[in-house]
């Protein structure tokens, strides 16, 4: 099921310590699942949805994860970066039928979001990439393995 697959890994780099975290937790379930992986870095999570289009327009990908973090502060932004970020990640795994693991971490504060992205602890990240395992093993089995 896995040979020969190729998932891409998108990071949102705006709170680095934790971005390094949920990488390292999506690799290593990759990595323990034989799938190969790239990563593509964007500055944020509001950017996630339009770097996971241009990749799903390259072809080169059997599935995607999407990771980041969002951590509330004294305005409505975190709202809109959320919310915006989720919709247009669903939107797209929907619309193109991608099989698309979703790590993007929102959190009340730093500690918060550290206990869901560190890898000791609820590994987000691997919890991700083992979303988007799954996903690409029933995209498998319904016989729907190509891009539309």
């Amino acid at each position: 099921m896995t040979e020969g697959r190729r998932v891409l890994i998108l990071e949102a780099r705006f709170y680095e310590d934790i971005a390094d975290q949920l990488v390292a937790g999506a690799v290593g379930a990759l990595d323990g699942a034989g799938v190969g992986h790239e990563r593509l870095s964007v500055p944020g999570a509001f950017e996630l949805p339009a770097a996971l289009a241009m990749a799903i327009a390259s072809g080169r990908y059997d599935g995607f994860v999407a990771l980041g973090c969002v951590i509330r502060g004294e305005t409505s932004h975190y709202d809109h970066v959320c919310g915006e970020c989720a919709r247009g990640l669903a939107m797209l795994a929907e619309r193109h039928r991608i099989a698309l693991g979703f790590g993007v971490v929102t959190a009340e504060n730093r500690e918060q979001a550290w206990e869901r992205a560190a890898t000791d602890r609820k590994n987000k990240g691997a919890a991700a990439a083992g979303a988007c395992l799954a996903m690409m093993a029933i995209r498998a089995s319904l016989g729907a393995d190509s891009q539309g």
